[in-house]
């Protein structure tokens, strides 16, 4: 074998194990990416039943019920992000911030009837934090635009329209 097949057959092996080792590494970041989503792109394209995701927006005021079930904590409640709303289940605690009317991220899954496990719950940590990706669904949707103050009450975004959202902080959704 001459000095050059030698260092071919070198560099391809060096390029084989290259390869595999970066398909391997991207393989294991892929089941592990977890996305984030609204309420209404649950219902427009709900994800494979074994996919978890992070469901994120502001709790619907009087959704929440409690319950236990064998000792065990069991929390269910709506998430909506002003278009649509997805019953979460939650065995658990809740964080001490978590509210009515305030928002949310869910990690879970999807149930095949609509309704989202989760196995983790994060609640905001003050009157101005919102997560990122809530923000810009509301900001999408029309519900709210950040030049004109805080968010405003989840109880309020049925009735509010994009032009609502659009008005001075002095005013109020019915105009006054």
């Amino acid at each position: 074998m001459t000095r050059k097949s030698r260092r071919l057959w070198l560099v391809v092996a060096c390029m084989i194990g290259l390869g595999s080792a970066a398909a391997l590494t991207l393989n294991a970041f892929s089941s592990n990416i977890v996305f984030f989503m609204a309420p209404s792109q649950v219902h427009a394209k709900p994800p494979p039943a074994d996919r978890t995701i992070r469901l994120g927006g502001m709790v619907v005021a009087g959704s929440v019920h409690r319950e236990t079930v064998k000792d065990s904590p069991v929390n269910l409640f709506d998430v909506t992000d002003g278009q649509a709303a997805v019953t979460v289940r939650y065995e658990g605690i809740l964080p001490d911030l978590f509210r009515e009317g305030q928002s949310v991220v869910a990690v879970g899954t999807v149930n095949p009837d609509g309704t989202f496990r989760a196995s983790e719950v994060l609640a905001k940590h003050d009157e101005t934090y919102m997560p990122k990706e809530v923000a810009e669904e509301l900001r999408r949707s029309g519900k709210w635009d950040p030049r004109f103050g805080k968010a405003p009450d989840a109880a309020s975004w049925n009735t509010m329209t994009a032009a609502d959202a659009k008005k001075p902080a002095t005013q109020t959704p019915d105009g006054n």
